[in-house]
């Protein structure tokens, strides 16, 4: 029955529209869910920082004062097309109609808390003070988590629950990330009268770009310019030339060096053919490591093996809240909750994994009487 109330409460939230922008319907929706399973709330007013259709909130579940807090997150907002999502369960699977997305990235999280709450108190189980934090604008830069005042948090410790797989994926380290805005420019001239008095803004970047290292630069580093526009004319010698680009590492100074590296070259082949240069690098995300022997890495294991699971501990190539948590001063990882091929009409959630990802959250509930974390931890 409670496998059953789980897939139905799912299937509720991802009907309510929740792009990224426009949460503000799902968030006043979800907030009266959680009050009425008695959880206090509380709501900050970053909606005017952010742009975005929702504040952050916190729902809060007293506990036990003599067991460590413990906290856990989601985000609220959904990629496109996310509009009028019809779920459908077949094959012992929740998927979309194909027409949209599932969103069960992240709306599977958001159930698996309500669901674990659920349990908790049918089940009259003992448990420290618990948090709920829920934020916008995942999917667009985490804009929401980035805006949050982690400060209301009484936990230090948490899971965020958005990540892709089978139960038991542990993310135990994410990149740093830099986006480089670059403008070059040249000088125009007529293209066919007298290319020569001008300074090709494309030449230039050109002779640049063939120094730099792009794509897999290592096992941790990857490098990419995914945008370029300029010129004016087909017959004028290119005057700018604008580049969108990233770095993302798993070692924070790599990260850094590979921007300077980018740079150099630029800077280089400006000085040499008189061009001029604007470069910004903006730091996106800052990365986050940990070793498996970590207390809370070594708790998610215990109650994953206490299910009959294994824990796979995974480096990931991308960014979420937890980035933006552990730089604020939280500890925490991003673990799996069982969805597939997310930000695609072929998103589905299996309901085994489903079911499996809340027997995980209730069990690291259940154990936190048991977690100690050395001092300087």
């Amino acid at each position: 029955m409670s496998t059953e109330r789980l897939v139905a409460e799912f299937k509720a939230l991802v009907r309510i529209d929740s792009e990224s922008f426009a949460e503000g319907a799902f968030q006043k929706h979800l907030m009266q869910r959680f009050k009425d399973l008695g959880l206090h709330i509380w709501e900050d007013d970053t909606m005017a920082q952010t742009g975005l259709g929702a504040n952050n909130f916190i729902a809060r579940l007293d506990g036990e004062a003599s067991i460590e807090p413990l906290f856990f997150s989601s985000h609220i907002d959904t990629v496109s097309p996310g509009k009028g999502i019809q779920p459908i369960e077949e094959n012992g699977r929740v998927v979309s109609d194909q027409t949209t997305i599932l969103a069960a990235d992240d709306k599977a999280g958001i159930a698996i808390m309500l669901e674990l709450i659920k349990r908790l108190k049918e089940q009259n189980i003992q448990h420290g003070p618990l948090e709920f934090i829920l934020t916008p604008g995942e999917e667009v830069g985490l804009l929401g988590a980035k805006a949050a005042d982690m400060d209301q948090l009484q936990a230090k410790y948490g899971y965020v629950l958005d990540n892709g797989g089978p139960v038991g994926g542990i993310i135990t380290a994410s990149p740093t990330m830099q986006r480089l805005n670059i403008r070059v420019t040249g000088k125009a001239a007529h293209a066919g009268l007298e290319p020569e008095k001008g300074i090709s803004a494309i030449e230039v970047a050109s002779q640049a770009i063939v120094r730099m290292k792009l794509g897999r630069i290592d096992e941790e580093t990857t490098a990419n310019i995914g945008q370029i526009h300029g010129g004016t004319a087909m017959n004028i010698v290119m005057d700018h030339l604008e580049l969108v680009a990233e770095v993302r590492s798993l070692n924070h100074q790599k990260c850094l060096d590979q921007v300077e590296a980018m740079r150099k070259a630029l800077e280089e082949e400006v000085e040499r053919s008189g061009a001029q240069l604007d470069f910004l690098a903006t730091q996106l995300i800052t990365g986050y490591q940990f070793d498996s022997a970590h207390p809370l890495l070594a708790h998610a294991k215990r109650s994953l093996e206490l299910l009959g699971r294994e824990a796979r501990f995974e480096r990931s190539g991308g960014g979420t809240d937890a980035n933006v948590f552990n730089e604020k001063g939280k500890t925490v990882v991003n673990v799996s909750i069982g969805y597939e091929n997310i930000h695609t009409v072929e998103e589905y959630i299996p309901i085994d994994e489903f079911e499996g990802a809340v027997e995980f959250a209730l069990q690291l509930v259940k154990g936190m009487p048991d977690f100690h974390v050395e001092s300087g931890e």
